[in-house]
C-alpha cells in the first residue's frame, strides 16, 4: 500500500526539473535546501500546500503559489506542491460551502440558501461572479482563511507524528538487519 501511495506522488508531485521550466518558480530551484526531506521541511511543507490549496481555489496559481510560500518557511516544495491537491474539483464545493458556513457562524452575512439555488440551477460564471461579489465575499474569505489555517496546522502536526513513525520503523529495520549480520548495535 506504502509503494502504491509513493507512487502516485511520485507522478503527480512535480519534479524540480518540470519547475525549472516556469519563470516565476525558477528562482526556486536552486536553493537545494528546498528539495530535501527533513524532519524540519516536511511538516512545514504540508502546512504552506494545504494553507495555499485551500485559500487559493484557482488551478495553477496554487502550486506556483505554494512553490513560492516555501522559500520564507524554508519548506519543502514537492510536499507543499502535492499537498495543494486536496482541493480538487470533488472537494472544491465542499470546502467552498464549508467556508460560507464558517464566515457567516463568525458573524458574516452570507446567503446559504442563494448558494445552494445556485448549484441548482447550474449557474454558470457570471451569476456566481454576482453572487461572489455581493455580501457573500467577506464570509467566502474569512472562512476560507480559518479552515486553510486549521488544516495547515492539523497538517503540520500530523506531518511530525508520521515523520516520528517513519524514522522510528527505519531505525528498527536498520537494527534488525546489523543484529541479523552479527554487526554491533548501534546507541
Amino acid at each position: 500500500m506504502a509503494e502504491r501511495m509513493q507512487a502516485v506522488a511520485r507522478r503527480m508531485v512535480p519534479t524540480r526539473e518540470a519547475l525549472v521550466q516556469n519563470r516565476f518558480v525558477r528562482p526556486l530551484a536552486a536553493r537545494p535546501e528546498l528539495w530535501r526531506y527533513t524532519r524540519r521541511s516536511v511538516p512545514r511543507g504540508v502546512a504552506v500546500g494545504l494553507f495555499v490549496g485551500i485559500f487559493a481555489l484557482i488551478p495553477g496559481v496554487q502550486i506556483v503559489g505554494a512553490a513560492l510560500m516555501c522559500v520564507p518557511f524554508r519548506a519543502n516544495v514537492p510536499l507543499a506542491a502535492g499537498a495543494t491537491f486536496l482541493s480538487n474539483p470533488v472537494t472544491t464545493p465542499m470546502i467552498l460551502l464549508a467556508a460560507l458556513w464558517v464566515g457567516s457562524f463568525l458573524g458574516l452575512d452570507a446567503d446559504l440558501t442563494t448558494f445552494q439555488a445556485l448549484i441548482d440551477k447550474g449557474a454558470g460564471f457570471g451569476d456566481w461572479a454576482a453572487w461572489l461579489l455581493s455580501s457573500a465575499a467577506p464570509a467566502l474569505v474569512l472562512g476560507l482563511f480559518v479552515i486553510s489555517f486549521v488544516s495547515a496546522v492539523i497538517g503540520y502536526f500530523s506531518a511530525i507524528v508520521l515523520w516520528r513513525f517513519w524514522t522510528a520503523r527505519r531505525r528498527r529495520v536498520r537494527l534488525g538487519r546489523s543484529a541479523a549480520d552479527g554487526a554491533p548495535r548501534e546507541a
